[in-house]
């Protein structure tokens, strides 16, 4: 991955993590890697609810919108991944997956920031 292109999904994550807190969700880990399986973006709590958090940012809408991007494969290997989270931190209560879609200007400033609740049902 490009230098650029992963200081553009770092900015999109911290963006992210701000919107959230903002909303009172905790925020848990980033970047949470399983093996080879995998990474999740963010982790957070969203009162009794884990909440996974997949951050899409998109500089441009030539390759499709940031929400477009998290396909069904995207999905399935966010719900993987969200099960060996939810295992390996002994998590008992609600878990979904939530995407947090970033538009950039060509310059790089926000656009439009959607919060998409339970995209994985």
């Amino acid at each position: 991955m490009s230098d650029d292109r992963q200081r553009l999904g770092r900015a999109g994550e911290q963006m992210a993590a701000e919107l959230l807190a903002g909303k009172g969700y905790q925020i848990l880990a980033r970047n949470w890697r399983s093996g080879r399986s995998g990474e999740l973006d963010l982790v957070a709590q969203d009162g009794p609810c884990l909440v996974i958090v997949e951050v899409r940012t998109r500089r441009g809408q030539r390759f499709g919108s940031a929400e477009e991007s998290v396909t069904p494969a995207k999905q399935a290997r966010l719900a993987a991944l969200a099960a060996a989270y939810s295992s390996e931190a002994g998590w008992q209560g609600p878990l979904r997956i939530d995407v947090v879609a970033i538009a950039l200007s060509a310059e790089g400033r926000p656009l439009e920031t959607r919060h998409l609740v339970d995209v994985v049902g």
